[in-house]
């Protein structure tokens, strides 16, 4: 195959997505030039317009073509519950499930020093906001349990304690269906401290 300035571009291009490599990039765009061009375009069209259409919501910061998502502007959620989640991914995770009817707010990361990421990078002075509403009775915590996510998540309960909120953590250990036997030992420690009396 002949090289072209254009289809190195192509295949560097599509290397920003995640677990996309050199390799993957470019089975990709041979697939698209050689059997796919009109969905290849339509892709580029959607894609061009998402990134200047799709924004964050001014209460809960997930993604949305308005200023209110629709989550938030459901009046049939919960108001006294709000879950703080990372990433907007993590509301659609849960949002799956069907079981929880409260409302959100997206961190949109996560308390990092060593990337330089602290709590004025996360402007969680929206947070405080939506905590000294009325409305909001009980925040739950659903932060990845990583480093970063625990150091997060003992930042926001303090804040959210300071705001007379009360505050719980979903709860981490093991999963449903599994087996001890293939269960890494920090998830099986964990799930031994949060044990729940019965």
């Amino acid at each position: 195959m002949s090289d072209s300035s254009l289809l190195n571009q192509l295949m560097e291009a599509l290397q920003c997505m995640p677990g996309i490599g050199p390799k993957s990039a470019q089975r990709i765009a041979v697939n698209l030039l050689e059997r796919r061009r009109d969905r290849a375009k339509h892709l580029a069209k959607i894609l061009a317009r998402a990134m200047d259409e799709i924004k964050h919501c001014d209460l809960c910061r997930t993604f949305t073509e308005k200023n209110i998502c629709q989550l938030c502007a459901n009046t049939h959620r919960e108001p006294n519950l709000l879950c703080v989640v990372e990433s907007p991914m993590d509301v659609l995770a849960i949002e799956s499930t069907g079981t929880y009817r409260g409302l959100y707010f997206v961190l949109l990361g996560k308390i990092s020093p060593l990337d330089g990421i602290g709590p004025q990078e996360l402007k969680l002075s929206d947070l405080d906001r939506r905590l000294k509403s009325d409305q909001v009775q009980e925040v739950i915590l659903a932060i990845n349990p990583t480093l970063e996510g625990e150091a997060t998540s003992l930042y926001l309960t303090q804040m959210i304690k300071a705001a007379g909120k009360k505050v719980s953590r979903i709860a981490y250990g093991i999963p449903f269906g599994g087996e001890l036997e293939f269960v890494d030992s920090h998830t099986l420690e964990h799930a031994f401290g949060t044990r729940q009396w019965v």
